[in-house]
């Protein structure tokens, strides 16, 4: 077996609309085609790529299993972005990734996911 790339994230959503605003509002991506499942959900996109699933639903665990610490995504526009979630009063933890000197983005989904956003080192620090 050789691993070829990343296929996708699925998130679980206490509030599908909720969940899918807050991805294609904060993150840019795009809702498209999601096959015909027995219980609600949403594929969302970037580059063509379904990346992000969301499912709906069903109660959300009151121990969320897994070993998974967060979802990581490349982005470009780190004031643009940063000024989103200061208008949308999310926090969020931003810091320079020492060696690599990319910026480092922290936030959370609606539900607790946590969100990394790889920003490249030429952007300016954002005000």
């Amino acid at each position: 077996m050789a691993i070829q790339g990343m296929n996708h994230f699925t998130v679980l959503s206490s509030d599908l609309n909720r969940s899918k605003n807050f991805y294609v509002e904060i993150l840019g991506l795009t809702e498209g085609s999601r096959p015909d499942f027995s219980f609600p959900g949403a594929w969302l996109y970037a580059g063509g790529q379904a990346i992000l699933h969301i499912m709906a639903g069903k109660p959300m665990p009151e121990k969320p299993a897994g070993v998974i610490d967060h979802m990581a995504f490349s982005a470009n526009h780190l004031q643009q972005t940063v000024d989103v979630l200061k208008q949308r009063g999310i926090a969020y933890d931003l810091h320079r990734l020492k060696g690599l000197e990319i910026w480092q983005l922290f936030f959370h989904d609606p539900d607790g996911a946590k969100i990394e956003l790889d920003f490249p080192a030429n952007e300016p620090e954002p005000k």
